[in-house]
C-alpha cells in the first residue's frame, strides 16, 4: 500500500505597516501563506501589489509575464499592466489605509472577506517609529510628545484582540524601550497580558543573521499564554548568531556594473558582471533572485563640491579607517551652516566588512551611504545606488520598489531585512 504523503501547512500571516514588505517577504520565503497587506503609503501598496502578483507567477510557472514587466517597464507609471495579469484575488491582498479610528472597521471587514474561514495564525509589523527613533525626537523636540504615531501600538493590539493569532512579531527602533519614559513599551506589555498574551522583547542586530548591515532593531515576539496547568509550547524565538565572513564590496556588490554619479536608469534590465558562482553571499542569502538581470542600479547625481567632499571621505576611510568629521573639511568646501552637529553627515560604506544601518533619510540624500570606490576620483565617487541600497537590507534582485528613485529610497530605508526576517519567522514555524 502506497504511503500517504504528508501535506505540510501553510501558516498564515497579516501584516500591519508593512511598507515595502521586508518582514512579509521573510515569512513569504519561510513558507507561510499572507492573508494581507495594510500599509498606508501609495507607492509602497503598489509595491506590495507587484510583489504579490511575483509570487503569484513564480508559483504557477508563469514567471516570464513578470520578466517581461520589468524590461519593458516605464518610469512614472504604476504596475497596473503586470497587475491586470494575475488574478484580483493576488492584487487585493494588499489594502491602502491608514490604521486608525476612522478607518479600523472598514479594514476588519476588508481583512475578514480576505481570510474567509482561515485561521490567522499570526501578526506581524511595526507602527512608524519616527516617533520612537532618536533622530525623529531630536528633530520633532517637544512636539513628539504629541505625536500620533506614538499611539499606534494600540491599534496593533486591537488586531490581536480581533483575529486572536497564535502569536505575533513586532518590529520598532530601540528608542521604543525609553520614548517618553518608556510607557509606551509598557502599555503594550499590559494590554497584550490582559489578552492573555505573553511576550518577549530583545534586540538583534541583522548582522549576526546573515545581513551585511550592523543594524539594530527591537524584536518583540508574543505568545498565547499557556492554560493553567500546561506548558506553553511557545517562546521566544531561538536565533544563534552567526559569524559573518563576507564584506560589502567583494560579496554585495561586485556583481553589478560600475556607475558613475548619475548613471544608469530607474527602470533598464541590467545585466551581471559576474557569475553566481562567484558570489556564495548572494547565492546563499537569495539575493541574486530568479532572473539573470536585475533593475534600479542607478546612481544620484552630485554636484563637484559634494564630489570633493565624498573623495575626501573615502580616501580617509581606506587609509585611515575613520570617518569624515564634517568640521575638519576645508572651508571653501564647508555649505552647511550647522558645524556642530551631524558632523558624520558624509559617511562611507565599509567595503571590508558590514554597513552601518541603512534608514528612510537615504530618501534625501546620498551623503550618509556613500559608495566605496577604491581608487576614488571626482569622476569617480559617487553615493550607492537603490539596487546597491536594496542589497544592504538583502532584498531579492528580483524585487521591485514603485514609484520615484526617491520613494524607493524611502521604502528600502523602512524596511526590515529580509533575511533577518526570515530567520525570525524559521524559528517561529518550528513551535507552530
Amino acid at each position: 500500500m502506497a504511503k500517504l504523503m504528508k501535506k505540510t501547512k501553510s501558516y498564515t500571516f497579516i501584516d500591519l505597516f508593512a511598507g515595502a514588505g521586508g518582514l512579509s517577504e521573510g515569512f513569504i520565503r519561510a513558507g507561510y501563506t499572507p492573508i494581507a497587506h495594510i500599509e498606508m503609503n501609495k507607492d509602497a501598496c503598489n509595491t506590495l501589489k507587484t510583489r504579490s502578483a511575483f509570487h503569484y507567477l513564480q508559483k504557477n510557472g508563469m514567471l516570464s509575464i513578470y520578466e517581461d514587466y520589468l524590461r519593458h517597464k516605464e518610469e512614472g507609471t504604476d504596475g497596473r499592466k503586470l497587475w491586470d495579469q494575475v488574478p484580483k484575488s493576488v492584487i487585493n491582498t494588499t489594502i491602502c489605509a491608514t490604521i486608525g479610528e476612522n478607518a479600523i472597521d472598514d479594514i476588519f471587514n476588508n481583512v475578514d472577506e480576505l481570510k474567509g474561514k482561515r485561521k490567522v495564525d499570526i501578526i506581524i509589523g511595526g507602527p512608524p517609529c519616527q516617533a520612537y527613533s532618536v533622530a525623529g525626537r531630536a528633530r520633532m523636540g517637544k512636539e513628539v510628545e504629541n505625536d500620533p504615531r506614538n499611539e499606534l501600538y494600540k491599534y496593533y493590539v486591537r488586531f490581536i484582540d480581533h483575529y486572536d493569532p497564535e502569536m505575533f512579531v513586532f518590529e520598532n527602533v530601540l528608542g521604543l524601550l525609553t520614548a517618553k519614559r518608556g510607557e509606551p513599551f509598557a502599555d503594550l506589555k499590559r494590554l497584550v497580558d490582559k489578552l492573555g498574551y505573553d511576550m518577549d522583547c530583545r534586540v538583534q542586530v541583522a548582522s549576526q543573521h546573515g545581513v551585511l548591515q550592523n543594524r539594530q532593531r527591537v524584536i518583540i515576539v508574543g505568545w498565547k499564554r499557556a492554560v493553567k496547568g500546561s506548558k506553553s509550547p511557545y517562546h521566544y524565538p531561538e536565533l544563534p548568531e552567526e559569524k559573518c565572513p563576507y564584506q560589502v564590496l567583494r560579496d554585495l556588490f561586485s556583481d553589478l556594473p560600475p556607475r558613475k554619479a548619475g548613471e544608469g536608469k530607474f527602470c533598464e534590465a541590467v545585466s551581471y558582471v559576474k557569475p553566481l558562482s562567484e558570489m556564495p553571499y548572494l547565492d546563499q542569502s537569495g539575493i541574486r533572485g530568479e532572473l539573470d538581470f536585475t533593475t534600479q542600479h542607478v546612481a544620484r547625481p552630485t554636484n563637484e563640491n559634494d564630489r570633493k567632499i565624498y573623495k575626501i571621505a573615502v580616501e580617509r576611510w581606506l587609509n585611515e579607517h575613520h570617518r569624515l568629521n564634517y568640521a575638519q573639511l576645508p572651508a571653501e568646501l564647508q555649505t552647511h551652516r550647522n558645524k556642530e552637529t551631524f558632523l558624520n553627515r558624509f559617511n562611507v560604506v565599509d567595503p571590508y566588512g558590514c554597513s552601518h544601518t541603512v534608514v528612510a533619510h537615504i530618501a534625501m540624500d546620498g551623503h550618509y551611504y556613500i559608495y566605496p570606490t577604491l581608487s576614488p576620483t571626482l569622476e569617480t565617487v559617487r553615493s550607492i545606488t537603490v539596487r546597491e541600497a536594496a542589497r544592504l537590507q538583502s532584498f531579492p534582485d528580483d524585487y521591485y520598489f514603485e514609484g520615484s528613485r526617491t520613494s524607493a529610497f524611502k521604502q528600502i530605508g523602512n524596511a526590515v531585512p529580509v533575511v533577518l526576517a526570515q530567520r525570525i519567522a524559521e524559528a517561529i514555524k518550528k513551535m507552530l
